[in-house]
Parts: C-alpha cells; structure tokens; sequence
C-alpha cells in the first residue's frame, strides 16, 4: 500500500511537471511575435542568435514564465500549509485576508515613494516583499486578534473574520491607491488585478530567497499531519501547538507576501491547488505539499498564457482568469462542506 501510493505520488509529480513544460512552452512560443520551436531552441542555446528572438525569449517571455511558476508554487504551497494549520478546507490566504494585508503594505509602499524607487529598481524590488510581509503580518495578528475563543484558533470563525479583514483592507487600498498621481494610479490598479505582465529577472531574483522555506516546510510536514488531530491528541504527544502553528504560518505569509509583491494578488490557487492535491496523493502533507505547488504553478501558467493570447491583442491579467475558474469552485466547496 505505502509503495502503491508513493508510486502514485511520483505518477502524478511527473505529470504535472509535464503540464507545466507544456504551458511554459506554449507561453514561449505564442503571442503577438510568433516563433517556431527550432527559433526558441536556438535562442536559447545561443545558436545564430537574433536580436529580436533575444528580445522577445529573455526580456519578456521567459521571465514572465519564470516568475509565474514561482508565484504559482509559493501560493499553492501556502494555500497547503494555512488548510493544514487551521483543519478548515476553505482557509486560503486571499480569503483570510494575508493577500489584503500583503496587498494594502505593497500599495503604500507605492504611495509613499510615488516613483522616487520604482518596482524595477533593485532597492523597490527588494523593499516591496519586506512592506507586503508587514503587511501579512498585521492581517495575521488581526485574525488572531478576533477569531479566537477561548485562547483557541476557532476554524468556524476563522472564515467570517478572514473576510471582513479583507473587505476593511480592500477598501483602505482602494483609498490609498485613488490619492496616488495618475502614473502610480494605473501601476497599482494593473498590480492589484494579479498581474504578470511587468514580470522582469530582478522580480524573480526577489522572489528566490523566499523559497529557501521550502526545504523547512518539506521537513517539517509530518507536524501538518498531526495538526489533523484534536488538540489534545497534538498535546498528548508533546507536539508544542501554538510554537509550530506560529512557525508554519509564518513561512506562509513570507511566501504569500512575496509573491504580492511581485505579481500582485492571484486569488483562489492557495484554495483550489491543495484540494485538487489531496484528491490526487492523499492526506499525507509530504506529498500534498509539493503536488499543491505544482497545481498551483500549472493554473498561473496556465491562466497567463490564456489572458494574453485568447483575448488578445488585449490583455487580461492571470488574477482575472484564475477568479473566473475560483469563484465557481468556491461556491461548489461550500455546497459541498454544508452537505
């Protein structure tokens, strides 16, 4: 049974992989300048290279395929570890308000420097993750701040105080963003609709020193097991609860917040990608982990390549296309959780 199901694991891991070359590579080639499979190879072994070919391949393609499967990975990883941490199959980081908080931190952040240090300098590209973990954080503190009872995280309430956080740092975002010059103004209304299209290698530069969390996340997973328990059960073998809860969710917000930054808020792949994942490998977290990763970065790949390509030659961005297959999704897990 165990060989069976590991052997499953690594079926669907190869799978998924296969997905998202897929997509990266459909992403590659189309787009308003096509190019053949032979012009990409040869782009990228630096084989008769072009100067167009180099323009197109390395300066905005791959990059922009690049930084969406991080983004991607780091919130399905995210999405895994909150649904773990709380026991509640609708916790996800947009719908807790992390994304919000992220969020409203990153758009004062551009209020504040107005363009003085733009996302595309090294400074502001570091700066920006640094502001959404800020802001993560407060909308974690606010979460533990009125979703406990009785010194206890109540998953029941978790969901309700989670949206009306989002909602109250929705609208301070809105706020700030309609005070900012028009320049700014139209940077963050792109941002905040979950956007790749400002995707360069030093967003992904930004992005690489977040997912060092990974390997502590992969092993420590066996703790998310135990977080399946009742509390007591978790006491009665001498896990310490509110330590490990405070460790996992940190390395959530990180990971969230860092994808913020960069992409904006992509809602509904740290809801959907580990659900889709424990359909897949079962319940074990060591497994679920790293096929939520790999859900995760196939629908912002996925979702990417169909906004600049199927409503072309505009452009809809991936927290759009991503929204129109989660909001569904959503409303079929609440069915389903009230049955």
């Amino acid at each position: 049974m165990k060989h069976a199901s590991l052997r499953r694991f690594w079926v669907v891991a190869a799978f998924g992989l296969l997905l998202a070359a897929t997509a990266a590579y459909l992403s590659l080639t189309n787009g308003t300048f096509d190019m053949s499979v032979m012009d990409v190879i040869q782009t990228l072994l630096r084989i008769h290279p072009q100067a167009e070919h180099d323009l197109v391949v390395f300066e905005f393609r791959l990059p922009r395929i690049v930084l969406g499967a991080l983004v991607g990975f780091s919130l399905g990883v995210a999405g895994a570890i909150i649904q773990g941490v709380t026991r509640n199959g609708l916790a996800d980081p947009g719908i807790l308000g992390i994304n919000a908080g992220a969020g409203l931190a990153v758009v004062l952040f551009m209020f504040l420097f107005q363009g003085a240090v733009t996302a595309t300098g090294w400074l502001g590209v570091m700066l920006m993750p640094m502001f959404g973990v800020a802001g993560g954080l407060l909308a974690t503190a606010a979460i533990y701040m009125f979703a406990r009872e009785q010194g206890k995280l109540d998953p029941q309430r978790l969901i309700l105080v989670g949206i009306a956080i989002a909602s109250g740092f929705g609208a301070l975002t809105m706020y700030i963003s309609l005070k900012m010059n028009p320049n700014d103004y139209e940077m963050a209304v792109v941002w905040l609709a979950g956007s790749l299209h400002n995707a360069n290698w030093k967003f992904v530069a930004t992005m690489l020193p977040w997912l060092l969390l990974l390997p502590l996340i992969c092993i420590r997973s066996h703790v998310l097991d135990l977080f399946q328990l009742s509390e007591e059960s978790q006491k009665s073998v001498g896990m310490p609860v509110e330590r490990e809860k405070n460790i996992f969710l940190l390395c959530s917000i990180g990971l969230v917040s860092a994808s913020v930054a960069v992409s904006g808020s992509i809602a509904f792949i740290g809801l959907i990608a580990p659900h889709l994942a424990r359909q897949l490998v079962g319940l074990r977290h060591i497994r679920i982990i790293p096929v939520s990763g790999l859900v995760g970065m196939i629908m912002v790949l996925t979702g990417d390549f169909i906004g600049k390509t199927v409503f072309a030659p505009a452009e809809l961005s991936v927290g759009i296309v991503v929204s129109i297959i989660g909001v569904p999704y959503f409303v079929y897990l609440l069915i389903r959780s009230r049955g």
